[in-house]
């Protein structure tokens, strides 16, 4: 346990949009992902919505993996890995609604275990791994979810009961989006958003506005500040001397699991080079960092 320099490193983006149905949250979202990575190729939507992707075709040839019932966390893992492993930079999920109170979601998920409280200590796991699946991932992530009318019973000066309008809430798991970059709350049908939480600084006591590309290009260009691991592998590749792949290692903790083999790699080149054994403490202790 040391302590160490605060260092601005390049992050993939967790941007959420939350509204009532036909607010244009999907739309919305796929003009983001373009003006993130500005390649249509390069986006896929998880279509949780009865094939309403598709509506939106003509944006460009962007790719979508349809989602059917049950809406298990596993199923939506599951779906997140494909589309990681086609290469894809930023995915939609639309929506991670159903992850919740969608058929086979977690809500009904615990309904057929009984719906007690004890219950949910089989469920909360689950709901988890799906969200580090999300948080984990490295690719961006834009998350659409919908909203409902909230409601509370109240009572009134005489001590009637009265229903109260409290807003709207989102419909997932209490707590989501503090898990994102950036939340945006759609305030109406004419598409206008604004932050509800936002990381980045950009739309702090901004006035409301509508998503497009380039709200996306604003978000890539945050992100994009700071060390890379693709920066910090070149750092290690460049390394002449164990003193400098030493202070390499010791300066971006942060990317010591993804670097560690290059490390090591790159340790027995260089004594090779130098035509001397590795010393076993000379860097790391060769334990994969966890």
């Amino acid at each position: 346990m040391n302590l160490q320099k605060a260092q601005r490193q390049q992050v993939k983006l967790r941007v959420g949009l939350s509204g009532p149905s036909g607010y244009g949250k999907t739309y919305s979202a796929l003009l983001l992902a373009y003006g993130i990575t500005e390649n249509w190729d390069k986006i896929a939507i998880i279509d949780t919505e009865n094939n309403s992707a598709s509506l939106y075709s003509h944006l460009g040839d962007f790719n979508v993996l349809p989602l059917k019932e049950p809406f298990t966390p596993e199923r939506y893992i599951q779906a997140i890995q494909v589309c990681e492993k086609s290469g894809i930079e930023v995915l939609i999920i639309d929506s991670i609604s159903h992850e919740w109170s969608g058929k086979g979601g977690c809500l009904e998920i615990h309904e057929q275990l009984g719906g007690r409280f004890n219950d949910w200590a089989r469920v909360t796991p689950r709901h988890n791994s799906f969200l580090d699946a999300i948080i984990q991932s490295k690719i961006h992530i834009i998350t659409t979810s919908r909203r409902k009318v909230d409601y509370s019973l109240d009572q009134d000066s005489n001590g009637k009961t009265k229903v109260m309008k409290l807003g709207t809430k989102e419909i997932q798991r209490e707590g989501y989006e503090y898990e994102l970059t950036v939340n945006f709350e759609f305030l109406n049908d004419k598409h206008l958003v604004n932050a509800s939480k936002d990381r980045t600084g950009l739309f702090v006591g901004k006035p409301e506005f509508i998503i497009s590309s380039n709200t996306g290009k604003l978000l890539k260009d945050w992100c994009n500040q700071g060390i890379s691991l693709e920066a910090v592998k070149a750092k290690i590749d460049d390394c002449s001397t164990e003193e400098e792949l030493k202070a390499v290692y010791s300066a971006y903790p942060q990317f010591s699991k993804e670097t560690y083999s290059l490390i090591v790699a790159k340790q027995s080149a260089l004594a090779a080079l130098s035509s001397q054994m590795v010393p076993e403490t000379s860097i790391i202790n060769h334990q994969n960092p966890k």
